[in-house]
């Protein structure tokens, strides 16, 4: 099957685009975890950054993070912020921290400018106390797994070799059944070994309310696992992806939300979705480290040691400077700052030239298609393929299908 190509050219003056602000301020909470998964890109990738840093985030940074958020609010009029409490594991920092941390925010800011607040944690100190002390802050509560079976979550133990899964499916389920209205869902990273179907149905077991399936952290020299970069093509990960998506579109019923799929689908109906790992939306969001240093992306530490950093910090700087550090005014410019690769492509207003992070490879940079180039091309058109089954014209984003 053959579509004609909507090629969506990358504006030549992106130099002169407005600077977008922040929306989403990740805040370290705690800067170590219970858990010593092996392949934690924060604790066992190339960056070390974290052993010269607070365990745990010192009042001060914590109140003039408030501040300096407040005031980036305040001189973009903005509606709304994203409050992302992380680590580590936050919860190690204590529920009641979280709790006046984010009320303390929401004091600062205007009236008119709402706070979502989350917490991502690994689940296993979820308590019935600690849930609802979190969610009578208006706090949800994403937890982190790798399925919904003990088989899935081998790689997730404590520091003394110890499963995880018996204390984060206990707390997943409580959260679920005590406090519903602040169950935010689940975040999982693919694995391609594991069969796609049963993952994705073993993860419902858990009733979440939405799903973020995320590709492992690995660009072109240190490649995510089962990945072949020269050679014969090859698309493990698009197949897993296009498995769970057809498990899911040809649901009786919607299930569960998939973020991933959601947004595909809206980019190729024409609609403006946000998030990293597609679409050429600028980048809005930026994290406070536990020692206040102001840095890009966590994943980018999968890359090399000291790729998130910026030099800015929240005692010295605002969030104002740190929209003008190169690399985070690069990502604001689309598609003019991608490899010439991308910006030929068919499904570049689809993909926008995937997650910055995978882009890497050492001496180059990340001036590269994704890593997952292959992988991403193979789910957009599958997915492309499924919207035009149902209906009778094809998406406003077409693509062509070069696939047998």
């Amino acid at each position: 099957m053959s579509r004609a190509l909507s090629r969506h050219a990358p504006e030549r003056d992106a130099a002169s685009r407005p600077t977008v602000p922040f929306r989403q301020f990740i805040v370290k909470v705690h800067g170590r975890c219970n858990l010593a998964c092996s392949y934690c890109y924060v604790y066992a990738g190339p960056d070390h950054t974290w052993r010269d840093r607070p365990a745990a985030t010192p009042p001060a940074v914590l109140a003039r993070t408030v501040d300096r958020i407040a005031e980036h609010a305040a001189a973009h009029r903005l509606p709304r912020v994203s409050l992302v409490l992380h680590g580590g594991e936050p919860l190690l920092a204590g529920a009641e921290r979280l709790a006046d941390l984010t009320r303390g925010l929401r004091a600062r800011l205007a009236p008119d400018c709402a706070v979502h607040a989350v917490v991502q944690t690994n689940g296993t100190l979820l308590t019935a106390r600690r849930i609802d002390l979190l969610a009578d802050a208006g706090i949800r509560v994403g937890v982190s797994l790798d399925g919904g079976l003990a088989r899935h979550n081998a790689a997730r133990v404590d520091h003394a070799g110890r499963p995880a899964w018996p204390a984060a499916v206990r707390g997943a389920r409580l959260l679920a059944a005590h406090r519903p209205e602040a169950y935010a869902g689940v975040l999982a990273v693919v694995n391609t070994r594991q069969d796609p179907v049963e993952t994705y149905e073993s993860l419902l077991s858990l009733d979440p309310p939405a799903l973020d399936l995320l590709l492992p952290d690995g660009n072109w020299s240190a490649p995510p696992p089962g990945m072949r970069t020269g050679g014969e093509e090859s698309t493990p990960y698009g197949d897993w992806l296009a498995a769970v998506f057809d498990r899911w579109w040809h649901a009786p019923r919607r299930e569960t939300r998939i973020r991933l799929f959601e947004e595909c689908v809206a980019l190729l109906l024409g609609r403006p979705a946000a998030t990293e790992a597609l679409g050429l939306a600028p980048f809005d969001a930026v994290v406070v480290e536990t020692d206040g240093a102001i840095e890009q992306a966590d994943a980018l530490k999968s890359a090399y040691h000291g790729a998130a950093a910026t030099g800015l910090d929240v005692f010295r700087h605002s969030f104002e400077d740190a929209l003008a550090h190169p690399p985070i005014a690069d990502r604001q410019r689309g598609a003019d700052t991608l490899a010439a690769e991308c910006r030929s492509c068919a499904v570049l207003a689809v993909c926008g030239g995937g997650q910055y992070a995978h882009r890497y490879r050492a001496g180059r940079g990340f001036l590269n298609p994704s890593v997952y180039c292959a992988d991403l091309r193979r789910f957009i058109r599958h997915v492309h393929r499924r919207l035009a089954e149902v209906s009778r014209r094809p998406p406003a984003t077409a693509v062509e299908d070069r696939t047998p």
